[in-house]
């Protein structure tokens, strides 16, 4: 028996990732991923690209999204996987994040250039060409002029809340999130749940506000958790009746910590988000 391997959550670069959709599951093949989600951030236009690759290579696909989303003055991440990418809900969606997306690269330029960094937009709508441009893109403009020597001190000077570039953004509403995926036929995964660096009762908080919206599942593991982290989010998962996903987000191949595929099993107990999939 063919053993399965399952990576629920990656990007391309039709949103802040480095390779084509194509590319993205060449890869994935290549480092024997047998199912295969790709979850572009507030983005599907990779998939039906994503879905005819892996349709060659015999990998099982998945249609996914990352949607950026808002619950109580905070930002969270929201996976839908499974999703019909036609559906309305979900196009209604993308189209207003792509605008407000387009509306926050023209003020984090306008920021940059008073501050006497100029170029900065021209740079990155030629970088992402058709795709969306996200502040991993002006990172990557800081860092190609010299104004930052890594990604994350770009964020850490320029983009990261409270500096001098940073622009604050509202989200789409938490509750509209998850609808919009469950309406489209899907799964609603909590993402990466120890990025948002919640006290264990907001974490509890956050949970049942997530399941009560019609949330499914939580991401248990992922390419950063170490055991203890993938214990402890098992257990939240557990607790609050919510299967357990597995995603690399991987975003480069130049970030040797995040591989695709490469990853723990679920912790014992939990149940596979996959056994929800219609």
């Amino acid at each position: 028996m063919i053993s399965q391997v399952y990576d629920l959550h990656c990007h391309s670069n039709t949103s802040d990732g480095t390779l084509s959709p194509d590319e993205l599951v060449t890869r994935a093949a290549e480092r024997g991923v047998t199912t295969l989600a790709l979850t572009d951030h507030d983005s599907i236009s990779g998939l039906e690209q994503a879905r005819l690759c892996a349709q060659k290579l015999g990998i099982a696909f998945i249609n996914g999204i990352e949607i950026s989303a808002q619950w109580e003055k905070q930002c969270l991440h929201i996976v839908g996987l499974n999703i019909d990418p036609q559906h309305e809900a979900i196009e209604n969606i993308t189209l207003n994040l792509d605008k407000m997306r387009d509306e926050r690269a023209e003020k984090i330029s306008q920021k940059l250039a008073k501050k006497g960094i100029h170029g900065a937009l021209e740079f990155v709508q030629k970088a992402v060409g058709d795709g969306m441009i996200t502040r991993t893109h002006f990172a990557d403009f800081l860092v190609a002029h010299c104004h930052a020597d890594t990604q994350q001190q770009a964020f850490d000077r320029y983009l990261g809340d409270g500096k001098v570039a940073f622009v604050a953004t509202t989200w789409t509403p938490f509750d509209v999130a998850i609808k919009a995926i469950v309406d489209a036929g899907g799964i609603a995964v909590l993402a990466h749940p120890l990025r948002y660096k919640l006290t264990a009762s907001r974490m509890k908080k956050l949970l049942a506000a997530f399941k009560a919206a019609g949330g499914q599942a939580m991401e248990v593991v992922t390419g950063r958790y170490n055991p203890d982290e993938m214990r402890i989010l098992g257990n939240y998962a557990n607790q609050f009746e919510l299967a357990g996903s597995v995603g690399s987000d991987f975003h480069s191949p130049a970030n040797q910590w995040i591989e695709l595929g490469r990853l723990a099993p679920l912790p014992a107990g939990v149940q596979p988000v996959w056994e929800l999939f219609a």
